[in-house]
């Protein structure tokens, strides 16, 4: 694997994400030109992104955006003949899972279809390129065997995760009837301080954080026994990045081998900031308590999804025998790092609001 890439041509779908802003950090670091495709909106914020691509930042000459979508063929065809990209890196989606039970078409258009859109504008305008699919645990689904490595069978349980197991299958089968080098990363959960504040990682350290400050009186959450493989999202992009530096396109699962419940990551969430939870009742009624019998977290059955993934758990040895990728942040260094971030914003936030 070459550490420097001088001169190598990188196009990101879904840079202004958690995992494109980590990607591209990456990338830019070990010399590559970087493309990022954003969608058109009314502020031009970008805050994941933002110290990448302004004047006088590091790299900023060698990032650069292009509008483009998924869901419009004619704009992918235009950004590929105009980038001529060396790899490829698809991590756009509508990415969460609740979210594709009430929006399944737009959930089945762009997350499954735009990767038809995207492999047919490479196979057309640039064959030879590396193309990255950004796979998901989630297609495991009801899971048939524990770990789930690259050999386990697919069950889907959500729209999110029947459009993923799609693409799979899709960017397989350009690799075989045409030849090109396109792979599959099948990640498992991944957060960072960057993560969106929808999904439950975050939301649990965000809410954690501004409860500690007296900005939130509870956090709701739904299953609390649901049990995933939570990694840090800096490691994964490595793992993205040594995928497409194999002599032979292959899928790879990346996960850090370990499971943990909902319940516990709030538990360790809470006493990052001296708030230790003691959990009462079961089911729907459970709640969990701080020092001063304050129910501080509790269940609420509108976040249940309509047909629940209850454990998680992958198998990186492929990953590892193979692309040499261990993960370095674990389990309570996440959260730690994520209650930090949480708790610094949520200060900014109470410093803002006491100002006269």
């Amino acid at each position: 694997m070459t550490e420097d890439s001088p001169n190598r041509r990188a196009l990101i779908t879904g840079v202004t994400g958690q995992d494109g802003s980590y990607l591209a950090e990456l990338l830019l670091a070990k010399g590559y030109d970087v493309w990022g495709v954003v969608r058109r909106s009314s502020t031009m914020e970008r805050p994941r992104i933002d110290h990448l691509h302004q004047p006088g930042a590091d790299h900023s000459e060698r990032f650069q955006l292009v509008y483009g979508d998924l869901g419009d063929a004619s704009s992918l065809f235009r950004i590929v003949e105009e980038v001529q990209p060396d790899e490829v890196y698809n991590l756009a989606a509508q990415s969460h899972v609740q979210v594709s039970f009430d929006t399944p078409e737009y959930t089945a258009d762009v997350t499954g279809m735009g990767v038809a859109r995207l492999l047919e504008a490479l196979r057309s305008l640039r064959p030879e390129a590396r193309f990255y699919q950004a796979s998901s645990s989630e297609m495991y689904g009801k899971v048939v065997e524990t770990p789930q490595s690259e050999t386990t069978r697919f069950h889907p349980r959500s729209p999110y995760a029947a459009a993923k197991v799609f693409a799979f299958e899709l960017t397989r089968n350009y690799r075989e009837a045409y030849g090109m080098y396109a792979l599959n990363g099948i990640l498992f959960n991944h957060e960072s301080p960057r993560r969106g504040e929808n999904f439950v990682t975050r939301k649990i350290t965000r809410a954690a954080a501004r409860i500690k400050l007296g900005l939130q009186d509870q956090l709701r959450l739904g299953n609390l026994d649901a049990k995933r493989d939570w990694g840090f999202a800096g490691d994964y992009v490595e793992g993205m990045w040594r995928m497409l530096q194999a002599d032979v396109a292959d899928d790879y699962v990346l996960a850090t081998g370990e499971t943990n419940t909902v319940r516990l990551f709030c538990e360790h969430a809470f006493a990052r900031l001296g708030m230790p939870l003691t959990w009462e009742g079961s089911g729907d009624t459970e709640r969990g308590l701080d020092a001063a019998r304050r129910v501080v977290v509790a269940v609420d059955p509108r976040y249940y999804r309509p047909a629940e993934v209850d454990l998680l758990l992958g198998d990186p040895s492929r990953a590892r025998d193979e692309l040499g990728w261990v993960p370095e942040v674990g389990f309570q260094g996440l959260v730690e790092m994520m209650v930090d971030a949480d708790l610094a914003l949520a200060e900014a936030d109470a410093g803002r609001s006491a100002r006269p």
